[in-house]
């Protein structure tokens, strides 16, 4: 019976992924850089307060989300922009 409602959400959920759920390397991938990601946000706990942690880090997630996401479309962004967002994530 799970495998049946798994199954329907998948294809609920990952009905725009593009194959996402077909290929175990997409999501190998994810996941580790995911676990990488939390591993050094706890480390960076050990020697910050909880809130300067936070606020870099939703800083380096948004400006490396905007510079991906300009390199993954191909879009002809200035170099005013990217200095921009190197200033947001310092």
């Amino acid at each position: 019976m799970w495998r049946v409602r798994w199954k329907w959400r998948q294809r609920r959920l990952f009905r725009f992924a593009g194959g996402l759920t077909s290929s175990r390397l997409g999501s190998t991938a994810s996941s580790f850089i995911a676990g990488m990601s939390l591993f050094c946000l706890n480390r960076s706990l050990e020697g910050v307060p909880l809130r300067t942690v936070c606020a870099v880090w939703t800083g380096i997630g948004a400006a490396g989300t905007a510079m991906l996401g300009a390199w993954a479309i191909g879009e002809a962004a200035p170099q005013r922009i990217f200095v921009g967002l190197k200033f947001v994530s310092a």
